[in-house]
C-alpha cells in the first residue's frame, strides 16, 4: 500500500479496542478517585471494581487500561489469571452478588468439603452462586467456607443460610489480637528500639539468628542469617516482600499467629528491615484472610500513630492477592505485587539480586520473621536447645485431619508424628486410626503409618521421598484412601499451575487423567514424574508428583498393584 493510502478516511481516529463512554469514565472516577493512578496497583484497582460490582464488566477493565495508559489486552491478561476476579462481557449475565466458596481440598475434602458444596448448590438457588475451592487455610475447623469473604467454620446448610437471612453474624475477628499498647507491656518493640539506638548491631543482630539456627518457615527452609547477610551485600536502595499469601494445603499458622500477636511479626520484619537497610516493604497478603487483613491494617495504623517509631518507619504497603496459589513462589509473588500475573521467574538472578521494581529484595515468610523478636530477647539457646531427636529449634505444626484437637501446635523440631498427636493433639478422633499422614500439605507427599517415628524436621523426610515444607500435616485414618488423596491434591495443582511451562501445565493435567484409572500405570506414571520434577520451573511442577510417587510406593495395594510388581 502506499502511504498516501495510510491517510485520510483510513486513518484510526482513535486507540484501537474496546471504545470507553463518558459514562464508564465517570463510574471509574468514582470508584478509584480521580488522582494519578499507579500501574504496580493494577490487582488493587481490580479488587475495589470487583467489591463493588461483584465482577468485572469489561467496559470498567478498557477505561481502567486507558487511565493506567496500558494496552488492554494488558489489562485483561491480569483480570483472567487470579480465581476470584470474574470478567463479565458485555450481554452476558453477571454472576450472583452472594458467593459462598467451600473448601474441597485436604481435611475439608475429609470432612465432606465437596458433598457440602453440592448440597449448597441444590439448596441455596440460583440468587447465590456457590464455589468449590482450594484451602482456604481453616482446616482445623473443617469443612470451611468463605460467604463473600468472610470465614465460616464446620460448614452445614443451616449455618450457611442463617448466615445469608441474617440470623448467624459472622466475627470481624476471630480472635483478639493485642493491641500496641498490650504488646508493649509484653516487652514488646524494646528490642527494635535497642537496634535503632545503637545499643545493637546489624552483625550481632545476623549473628545471634544464626546461632539460633533460624531457617525460613514458609518451606524452602534457607537459613535467615545467610539470606540477610546476602541482601545487605547488594547495593542500596534494597526492598522487602513479606509472603502472607498462605495457600499450601493443610497450612494456617501464619493465620492464627496474626490474629492473636500482629505487633510481634511487625517488630520482627522492622528489625530485618533495620538490619538488612530496607528502604521500603511490602506484605503480600491472600485474598482468603480477610479478617487478617484487617487485623495487619489496624496495627500499621497503631504503629505509624505512634511518636516513638512513627516517624521513623521505612515505607509499608500492603498488598491483596486475587486468589492464585502460585504466589506464594517468592517470584511469582514480586510479579503480582508489581500489579502483574503471577508467573514465576527463571533464576538465575535470584530475587536477593533482582526482586521488586528490579531492586535487590529480601522476601520472607511470615513465621520467620514472627520468631526474630523473641530470638533476640532470649538468646539464640533457648530456641536453639529446643528439639528432639537429634533436631535443634520449635516448630509451628498445622494440624488438620482425624485427630481429636486439630490446631497450630508449637512443638520441638523433630517431634514424630506419633508424638504429635499423642502429645499435642489429644490423640486421634474417636472411631479413628492411624493411616497415613501428609508431612508438608499438598506437595510433601504422603507417608505411612509404618513411618510415623521419622523426625519431623527439615531435611529428614527426604530419604523417604517427601520434605516438610511449611509444616503443614494432615492426617488419615482407616477410613480414608492415600489414593484419594493423592489425587485431589493433583487436581488442585493442575487447577493452580500458572500455565507458563508445559511440564507443569499439562503434566498436571495428564496425570489427575491417569490417576483416575482403577489400576495405576506405574511405569507412565512414573516417567511424567520425572518429566514434571526435571523441568519444570518452579516448585509447584517440580514438588506435584510427590504424592502420586508416596501412593505407588507405600499403598500400591490402593491402585491395583502389588508390592513385588513395585520394587
Amino acid at each position: 500500500m502506499s502511504s498516501s493510502g495510510r491517510s485520510g478516511a483510513n486513518r484510526i481516529a482513535h486507540p484501537r479496542g474496546r471504545r470507553i463512554d463518558a459514562a464508564t469514565r465517570e463510574e471509574l472516577a468514582n470508584l478509584l478517585g480521580t488522582g494519578e493512578l499507579r500501574r504496580e496497583l493494577l490487582i488493587e484497582y481490580l479488587h475495589v471494581i470487583n467489591d463493588a460490582r461483584k465482577h468485572l464488566p469489561v467496559a470498567l477493565l478498557a477505561a481502567l487500561a486507558e487511565n493506567l495508559k496500558l494496552s488492554q489486552v494488558e489489562v485483561f491478561e491480569v483480570a483472567s489469571f487470579y480465581h476470584h476476579f470474574d470478567i463479565v462481557q458485555d450481554g452476558q449475565p453477571a454472576p450472583p452478588q452472594v458467593t459462598v466458596r467451600v473448601c474441597t481440598t485436604g481435611a475439608c475434602a475429609l470432612a465432606g468439603g465437596k458433598t457440602m458444596a453440592e448440597r449448597l448448590g441444590q439448596l441455596l438457588g440460583p440468587q447465590v452462586r456457590v464455589v468449590e475451592a482450594p484451602c482456604i487455610g481453616r482446616c482445623d475447623r473443617a469443612p470451611a467456607a468463605l460467604i463473600d469473604g468472610k470465614a465460616l467454620d464446620a460448614v452445614t446448610p443451616e449455618r450457611v443460610s442463617a448466615v445469608l437471612d441474617g440470623s448467624l453474624r459472622l466475627p470481624e475477628n476471630p480472635a483478639t489480637p493485642l493491641s500496641l499498647a498490650e504488646y508493649r507491656l509484653q516487652d514488646g518493640y524494646r528490642i527494635l528500639c535497642e537496634c535503632m539506638a545503637g545499643q545493637r548491631d546489624p552483625d550481632g543482630v545476623i549473628a545471634e539468628l544464626e546461632h539460633a539456627g533460624l531457617r525460613g518457615l514458609g518451606g524452602a527452609g534457607f537459613p535467615v542469617g545467610r539470606k540477610w547477610r546476602a541482601v545487605r551485600a547488594q547495593p542500596a536502595p534494597r526492598l522487602m516482600a513479606v509472603n502472607l499469601d498462605e495457600g499450601e494445603p493443610g497450612t494456617f499458622k501464619d493465620r492464627w499467629y496474626l490474629e492473636r500477636d500482629p505487633h510481634r511479626f511487625l517488630e520482627g520484619m522492622l528489625i530485618a528491615a533495620w538490619a538488612v537497610g530496607i528502604d521500603a516493604i511490602y506484605i503480600y497478603a491472600r485474598d482468603e484472610y480477610a479478617e487478617c487483613r484487617r487485623i495487619l491494617a489496624a496495627a500499621l495504623a497503631e504503629l505509624a500513630e505512634d511518636a516513638a517509631l512513627g516517624p521513623v518507619l521505612p515505607r509499608i504497603e500492603l498488598r491483596r492477592g486475587a486468589g492464585a496459589y502460585i504466589c506464594g513462589e517468592e517470584s511469582a509473588m514480586i510479579e503480582s505485587i508489581e500489579g502483574k500475573r503471577g508467573m514465576p521467574r527463571l533464576r538465575p538472578p535470584y530475587v536477593a539480586e533482582v526482586g521488586l521494581f528490579g531492586r535487590p529484595t529480601l522476601e520472607h515468610n511470615f513465621e520467620t520473621l514472627y520468631w526474630v523478636p523473641a530470638i533476640l530477647r532470649d538468646g539464640a539457646q533457648v530456641f536453639a536447645g529446643q528439639g528432639r531427636h537429634g533436631r535443634s529449634g520449635l516448630r509451628s505444626f498445622s494440624v488438620s485431619g482425624r485427630v481429636r484437637q486439630p490446631g497450630v501446635k508449637l512443638a520441638p523440631a523433630g517431634i514424630t508424628l506419633r508424638e504429635l498427636i499423642a502429645e499435642y493433639c489429644g490423640g486421634m478422633a474417636d472411631g479413628h486410626e492411624l493411616y497415613a499422614y501428609l508431612p508438608g500439605g499438598a506437595s510433601g507427599g504422603i507417608l505411612p503409618a509404618t513411618l510415623a517415628d521419622l523426625p519431623l524436621d527439615f531435611d529428614t523426610l527426604q530419604p523417604h521421598g517427601c520434605f516438610i515444607g511449611s509444616a503443614a500435616i494432615i492426617v488419615l485414618s482407616q477410613q480414608d484412601s492415600a489414593r484419594d488423596m493423592a489425587l485431589g491434591m493433583m487436581k488442585f495443582f493442575a487447577a493452580e499451575s500458572c500455565g507458563q511451562c508445559t511440564p507443569c501445565r499439562l503434566g498436571t493435567v495428564q496425570a489427575a487423567q491417569l490417576m483416575q484409572a482403577p489400576r495405576w500405570d506405574g511405569a507412565l506414571l512414573r516417567d511424567l514424574a520425572q518429566v514434571m520434577t526435571d523441568a519444570s520451573i518452579c516448585g509447584l511442577g517440580q514438588a506435584a508428583p510427590n504424592p502420586l510417587l508416596c501412593v505407588l510406593k507405600y499403598f500400591p495395594h490402593e491402585v491395583g498393584m502389588d508390592q513385588e510388581a513395585e520394587s
